[in-house]
């Protein structure tokens, strides 16, 4: 979600039969205990991680969004999310975020929650002293998903075999428990399927192709190419791959409509059948209302 907006965030009405996000008790109120829930885990295919269906993202606008409000209001957001039962916590190496998230965690027992981080796959450095900076700014002895970050060009299961066998590495050392990509366009994302090195996939994903993936990796509205992005998720579900939905807010173009928010969760868990999704919230309304919106997709 982009920072221009904040007050604008609540300002549109809820629909006749949805719950008011300010009240999200009510909501739990009336679900019952085979119903469900944003807050349930759920193991994400062959990398046998478990995580909450929602997960808290950090990286909007590259973390600018959270960096501006401070570690201590970022300490509260996390605390409100963790309060509230969500178990599953994001960032990437290149995001403003990673030591903030890793300071915010850092009254919760580390096997209570899971993390996945993402690494830039560019030519510098060594993976293995790159992973070992993470892990220490991140004030975690592991990861639990490590994903390629922004692949974008067909070639990227070859031309990252330098960071894949560094996370391979990790792995052996328990220091990264599953790994996985996140693919910008469909050149990079149509070598996803039938991949067998990945086990979990971060894909973009809403009911109007809103910052989806299209013929180039500019994040560009892409109505025309959802329902090919949409048979890449079921394709891979199929071949048990674990795959979080992203971009639930449209890149921030759904910020004033509520509908456009509770209709892009339902296409991704309804009809494109995603295991978990993350969204990034910068207040602890639009943390309730984000696990309203998703408990209400899953009904």
């Amino acid at each position: 979600m982009n920072p221009y907006s904040r007050r604008d965030f609540l300002k549109t009405g809820i629909a006749a039969g949805t719950v008011a996000a300010a009240a999200p008790t009510a909501l739990h109120a009336a679900i019952s205990p085979t119903t469900r829930t944003a807050l349930d885990k759920v193991t994400l295919g062959r990398s046998n991680v478990k995580a909450t269906r929602l997960a808290f993202g950090s990286g909007t606008n590259n973390g600018y969004v959270l960096a501006a409000l401070g570690q201590q209001e970022v300490n509260r957001l996390v605390a409100h999310a963790y309060d509230r039962g969500i178990r599953f916590y994001e960032t990437a190496e290149s995001y403003m975020t990673p030591a903030m998230l890793g300071e915010a965690l850092k009254p919760y027992p580390r096997e209570s929650y899971v993390l996945m981080h993402k690494v830039t796959t560019n030519n510098d450095g060594d993976p293995k002293q790159r992973f070992d900076a993470m892990l220490k700014k991140s004030q975690t002895d592991y990861f639990d998903i490590m994903l390629l970050h922004w692949q974008t060009t067909a070639d990227w299961p070859t031309r990252s075999k330098r960071w894949q066998e560094g996370i391979e590495e990790f792995q052996s050392q328990k220091k990264i428990i599953a790994r996985g990509a996140s693919c910008h366009g469909l050149p990079a994302f149509r070598q996803v399927p039938g991949n067998q090195w990945l086990q979990v996939s971060l894909v973009r994903i809403n009911h109007n192709g809103s910052r989806m993936d299209g013929d180039t990796y500019m994040d560009n509205n892409n109505p025309d190419h959802r329902d090919e992005v949409v048979s890449h998720i079921q394709q891979i579900k199929k071949e048990d791959m674990g795959v979080i939905g992203m971009k639930l807010i449209g890149g921030g173009q759904f910020e004033n409509s509520r509908a456009d928010r509770q209709a892009a969760m339902r296409f991704a868990v309804q009809t494109a059948g995603v295991d978990c999704v993350t969204v990034g919230c910068k207040t602890t309304q639009e943390i309730d209302e984000t696990i309203d919106n998703l408990n209400l997709a899953l009904v």
